[in-house]
């Protein structure tokens, strides 16, 4: 199993309903509000990276209220 952290930028005043579709997607297994240049960091679980690439690229990208993402993958 393959781990990543996504750091999350939300749209100003979305933060909460960010999150909890974030939450809300099967592989992210934590998903937390902070502060600072970041919103929300999530981590993520998959089988492979490419796995973890599409579920950022095709799930988290993916939500309206996600101006953008930073991933971290663990090794």
């Amino acid at each position: 199993m393959r781990r990543a952290y996504v750091l999350i930028i939300s749209i100003v005043g979305s933060e909460e309903e960010a999150l909890e579709k974030v939450r809300g997607i099967p592989e992210v297994k934590e998903a937390h509000m902070i502060y600072g240049v970041y919103d929300i960091i999530a981590r993520v679980e998959a089988e492979t990276v490419q796995g973890l690439k599409d579920i950022v690229a095709s799930k988290i990208r993916s939500i309206d209220k996600v101006h953008s993402t930073l991933t971290l993958v663990c090794t």
